[in-house]
């Protein structure tokens, strides 16, 4: 395995592990605190958890196209169309909560699936605003792990005006 690939399956379980703990935390608040616009980037704790799950699940859908034998993704739920980066999966939490859960595990899977000459390869595929992008795959994958780890910032700082801490969520404390 090489050092990339590690870097992958590391972020992919990271960021499962940690959105476990987030949702938990998040299940902890009423439903009204989780939809309540807080004036973030996509107004409310529960909308910007949409927004991560769709992005991953476009991501997700890209890699499919790229790479079509890919195992992992063959049977999954992901989007290939959407009209816009606010639309709203699910308005129900605990449907959030386990489709998450869901594409985390994908993730994961996918990730150990990922091999060094896909990472290394060059990906062709539409933004959202329809514009044609092309560069190396792993640049695309590890875009996919920091806009989840940059969304979830926004979350944890809404958390924390909401009055609960969301402890440490540097990458480090969940490798071993």
């Amino acid at each position: 395995m090489t050092a990339h690939q590690a870097q992958m399956e590391g972020f992919a379980k990271y960021n499962a592990e940690f959105n476990h703990r987030l949702f938990g935390l998040v299940a902890g608040l009423t439903d009204t605190e989780r939809k309540k616009d807080m004036a973030a980037f996509f107004g409310s704790i529960h909308a910007t958890l949409n927004h991560i799950l769709l992005a991953d699940r476009i991501w997700l859908g890209r890699f499919a196209t790229a790479f079509p034998a890919m195992q992992s993704l063959q049977q999954a739920e992901l989007v290939h169309k959407f009209g816009s980066l606010r639309d709203e999966l699910y308005a129900d939490f605990a449907e959030l909560k386990a489709q998450r859960a869901i594409t985390d595990q994908l993730i994961i899977r996918w990730a150990a699936e990922l091999t060094a000459e896909q990472l290394a390869s060059s990906m062709k595929y539409r933004n959202s605003q329809g514009v044609l992008r092309e560069h190396p795959t792993w640049v695309a994958v590890a875009h996919m792990f920091n806009h989840q780890t940059h969304h979830r910032g926004q979350i944890t700082t809404l958390l924390n005006q909401l009055g609960h801490d969301a402890g440490v969520t540097d990458f480090v404390a969940y490798i071993s």
